[in-house]
């Protein structure tokens, strides 16, 4: 493991335990084991080493979904596990979960970071049209109808996350969310 990558595992751990504002250079440089100057030699600001640990994220759920994408399984039971690991990430990851996708300053770094969010949306995108192809999601875009499941289950991940899943206002978990919006749109052809 490179000095980068433990730099990169620090700042991770020092987002889970405590937020954003718990990675500071110097913080991680200490978590890290290495010198309160050795982050700065390796990334040019707070900022650049956030997009790393995003950016790192960004190419494991790529990953993931790649892997969901290679089971020998029907397209819905893929797409519903990928949609499934996507929820247990924000869960088990809150403040990576927020910076990955509530975070505009890092949103704007262009580069890595966004080539593998792109990647990681794309990858998921493609099981979407393979439910499509399969007949088990409806025929349109298949971006556009990606971009939708992806909107839905950020809206139920954070709305879960922020306690405001109440029953009497109709809301469930996001796991039953989405499984009733997948059978809704299955249904819809």
């Amino acid at each position: 493991m490179t000095t980068a990558d433990r730099i990169v595992d620090a700042a991770a751990s020092l987002l889970d335990a405590g937020g954003e504002s718990a990675v500071t250079l110097r913080a991680v440089g200490l978590a890290s084991g290495v010198s309160h100057n050795a982050p700065y030699k390796h990334f040019k600001s707070r900022s650049a080493l956030l997009a790393a640990v995003a950016t790192r994220d960004f190419t494991e759920l790529e990953e993931a979904f790649a892997r969901i994408g290679r089971e020998r399984v029907r397209p819905l039971t893929k797409l519903k596990r990928a949609l499934q690991h996507f929820i247990t990430y924000g869960r088990e990851f809150p403040a990576r979960y927020r910076l990955l996708y509530s975070d505009p300053e890092l949103a704007r770094q262009g580069g890595d970071l966004e080539a593998a969010a792109m990647k990681s949306f794309l990858t998921f995108t493609s099981l979407v049209s393979e439910c499509q192809q399969s007949k088990q999601l409806p025929s349109v875009p298949p971006l556009q109808l990606a971009g939708l499941l992806y909107a839905s289950v950020h809206g139920l991940i954070d709305l879960q996350a922020g306690g405001q899943m109440r029953s009497e206002k109709g809301l469930m978990g996001a796991e039953a969310g989405v499984l009733l919006l997948l059978k809704l749109l299955s249904q819809a052809e």
